[in-house]
């Protein structure tokens, strides 16, 4: 892990030490990344209700519809869709087209995928006796392009808002 010396704008967004240490699937397949970002939310549901929407991540990206998604919006609803498996495409965005690839994927626990140049892990860890989830996302990268802050800054807004979207949908299913 970076020295928070190291470290550059938009590194962190809602996230303890502790998740920032903690050793992540992607950190595996990318030993000595150039980029560290880390994201986190909590989710008032068990990990079984934020799971499936987690892997629905396949069918939209769940962020600013009109950046990533021209202007279609994410589902609000769970579209049954399989469990993901290693291969598959990532995401599905710009006109429908697939983009990235699963890269791991252990169901209930954690999906990584590769995407433009970074590797993404969404981990979702059990909180408050598994009536909460910390749904985590940790983002890595090599080379030198990938440290340029303005990378950071902007995968902050996206993610920050992909989290909280999918957060709000896997508590409203709960209440459901």
């Amino acid at each position: 892990v970076a020295s928070r010396c190291d470290a550059m704008i938009g590194d962190r967004w809602n996230v303890t030490d502790a998740e920032t240490a903690r050793r992540y699937p992607c950190d595996e397949l990318v030993p000595n990344p150039a980029l560290e970002l880390w994201r986190g939310v909590t989710v008032r549901a068990a990990p079984a209700q934020v799971w499936p929407w987690v892997g629905q991540i396949r069918m939209a990206p769940y962020a600013y519809r009109w950046i990533d998604n021209l202007g279609r919006r994410s589902p609000r609803t769970l579209q049954g869709l399989p469990e993901s498996t290693v291969g598959e495409p990532f995401t599905t965005a710009l006109r429908g087209r697939s983009c990235g690839r699963i890269l791991a994927v252990t169901p209930g626990e954690q999906l990584t995928a590769a995407i433009m140049g970074t590797v993404m892990c969404y981990l979702l860890v059990p909180a408050d006796d598994g009536r909460h989830t910390r749904l985590l996302l940790k983002i890595v990268a090599r080379g030198r392009r990938a440290t340029t802050p303005l990378l950071a800054v902007g995968d902050l807004i996206m993610a920050r808002r992909q989290l909280l979207n999918l957060a709000a949908l896997a508590e409203g299913a709960q209440r459901g």
